[in-house]
């Protein structure tokens, strides 16, 4: 029967503790040791790699001979792991005189102090112990590290605090696209200010009592305007609330991340930017359109087509691949556009419409034509759309379910 075990964290900073042993474990060890801001001391003859690098860069002080009484004078926490019983029998009974915790590599059972398998999510820690077996405890560890970074488990903070902003890019309309740090990001969310185009499938995810507030942008027809948006930001910020801003993309690929990054930085508060996949690349491969290929584009340009003073000459003259977003409605003006100032008509052109979701819907055609293919088969917003060679690919690439040909 193993003995009664109280569960403690230790605040290690500036304390200083004492490895006795200059192996992988004892690396180990030190590493966890050193990230908790300990005063780490290594007793031994000889390091290995990760230990002699960490001594050379000043990070903790090397003694370099064999163990002797007194090592432990003034230390709060003690890891022996020579790997000789003798040594840590010693190095053990000595802890056990000086009144000092010990933990034991060689025998968890001979310790007086354990080393929890450790599972972390931003300012939440979580110590498995399982009854002396390593590998169980790690196994559990494990799982727990997926459920914490995806936000299966519940992260909110349940007592007042700091609050701050955090831009997360949702990725092209997929919820599994979106990034761990992103989903984390919204399980610790008390208010979530969300984009048209955002995944919104997530906010199905989210407790009952997390605020969702409308911010979608579509032509002509703004929730709130971008100056409204950033005020919300740092007003809820300010009383402090965990607030997400929740973006489709990535924040700050034709997203106006930038903006309201810079309106909290100015207002003084807390934010945070998690990148996001950006739709510009990931539709388009999701459809069997690579925007870059060897022989075919060495580059790619991602324009904002609903921008009024675009430059339709130097993106004619452009080698590679064009990458337009939001330019569906206008389409033909742009294809003419294009031609007007020298691109070839017969230029393929690829539309992928609701890129990554099971809607997807891709039209190909030539800059010659794709407006009228896209008109009778009566695409829609949101879209993406790709002019140049590695549009072809498509047809060999991409999914054959739900595509329309040329």
């Amino acid at each position: 029967m193993s003995s009664p075990q109280h569960p403690l964290l230790l605040d290690l900073t500036g304390r200083r503790v004492v490895v006795v042993g200059g192996g992988p474990v004892a690396a180990r060890r030190a590493r966890g040791m050193l990230a908790d801001g300990g005063d780490v001391h290594v007793v031994a003859p000889a390091l290995c790699e990760d230990l002699a690098d960490l001594a050379a860069t000043g990070a903790l002080t090397w003694h370099a001979r064999q163990y002797v009484r007194g090592d432990l004078d003034g230390a709060w926490l003690v890891h022996t792991a020579t790997g000789e019983r003798r040594a840590d029998d010693a190095v053990a009974a000595d802890a056990e005189a000086a009144r000092t915790w010990c933990v034991r590599a060689d025998d968890a059972s001979a310790s007086t102090a354990w080393t929890p398998a450790v599972a972390r999510a931003g300012d939440v820690t979580v110590a498995v112990n399982a009854g002396g077996d390593p590998r169980r405890a790690v196994a559990l560890r494990s799982a727990l590290q997926v459920q914490l970074d995806t936000g299966a488990l519940p992260l909110r903070h349940r007592r007042p605090g700091p609050g701050h902003v955090t831009l997360v890019g949702g990725g092209p309309g997929d919820p599994g696209l979106i990034t761990t740090r992103g989903r984390r990001a919204l399980a610790e969310a008390d208010v979530v200010v969300v984009d048209r185009l955002a995944p919104r499938a997530l906010l199905d995810e989210l407790e009952p009592d997390v605020e969702v507030v409308e911010a979608g942008k579509a032509p002509h027809a703004h929730t709130l305007t971008q100056a409204e948006i950033n005020a919300l930001l740092v007003e809820r910020a300010r009383a402090g609330q965990r607030v997400v801003r929740l973006k489709g993309g990535d924040p700050f690929v034709l997203g106006r991340g930038s903006e309201e990054l810079a309106a909290c930085l100015e207002a003084g508060v807390d934010v945070a930017v998690v990148p996001g996949v950006t739709s510009a690349i990931a539709v388009p491969g999701a459809a069997g359109v690579p925007v870059t290929h060897r022989d075919v584009a060495r580059q790619v340009t991602i324009v904002s087509a609903h921008d009024a003073d675009t430059d339709w000459e130097t993106l004619a003259r452009l080698r590679g691949t064009l990458v337009l977003l939001m330019g569906v409605s206008r389409l033909d003006e742009h294809m003419a556009l294009l031609v007007s100032h020298g691109l070839d008509p017969a230029t393929p052109v690829a539309v992928v419409e609701k890129g990554t979701l099971p809607t997807q819907r891709t039209t190909l055609g030539t800059v010659a034509d794709i407006a009228a293919r896209a008109a009778e088969g009566g695409v829609r917003n949101p879209a993406v759309i790709v002019v140049g060679h590695v549009a072809a690919l498509a047809a060999a690439l991409g999914p054959a379910a739900g595509s329309t040909r040329a």
